[in-house]
């Protein structure tokens, strides 16, 4: 964790981007042109990373592999979905809780091989309405993935001042 930041004020930052990055409907052409805009955007800094939205009942409604991935990256982006829908908070949020409750998966039910304590995964959350579905990143280390998501959410929902975390 960098020096500034203590665990508490990553977990406010956390929860206030889930507040902030907020749809106020989601369909299947969103998941598209969100979709197309991540893709555009790891081609533009060259990363090697894989991209899944999902909705809350399984249906993937995007998903692309960039050059590089592997079938690694799937297994990593159903965790982070599973742990996405469990939780209903971003996969982030949960790793930071997990580090400072005294909590583990194992105590928290959560089988490692179906979910993830790591960063990559964020909910599609309508307002008023609650999780739909979510966003889920795997080829960077945890932060990168989560934050990858964030920049891109926020270009897409044209949300300018979401606080963001480069690194914990």
């Amino acid at each position: 964790m960098n020096k500034e930041k203590t665990a508490e004020e990553v977990l406010n930052v956390l929860k206030m981007q889930e507040e902030i990055l907020q749809f106020t409907h989601f369909t299947n052409n969103d998941a598209w042109e969100l979709g197309k805009l991540m893709v555009e955007e790891a081609k533009k800094r060259e990363l090697s990373i894989a991209i899944m939205i999902r909705r809350a009942n399984g249906l993937t409604v995007f998903r692309h592999m960039m050059d590089g991935t592997t079938l690694d990256n799937t297994c990593w982006l159903d965790r982070k979905f599973n742990t996405v829908m469990r939780t209903e908070t971003s996969t982030l949020e949960f790793y930071m809780y997990l580090q400072n409750s005294g909590n583990t998966m194992e105590t928290k039910f959560m089988d490692e091989m179906k979910y993830a304590s790591v960063g990559g995964g964020f909910p599609v959350r309508i307002e008023d309405a609650g999780v739909i579905g979510a966003i889920c990143v795997s080829g960077l280390n945890h932060v990168q993935d989560h934050d990858f998501i964030i920049k891109c959410l926020s270009r897409y929902l044209h949300m300018d001042e979401v606080p963001r975390l480069k690194k914990l």
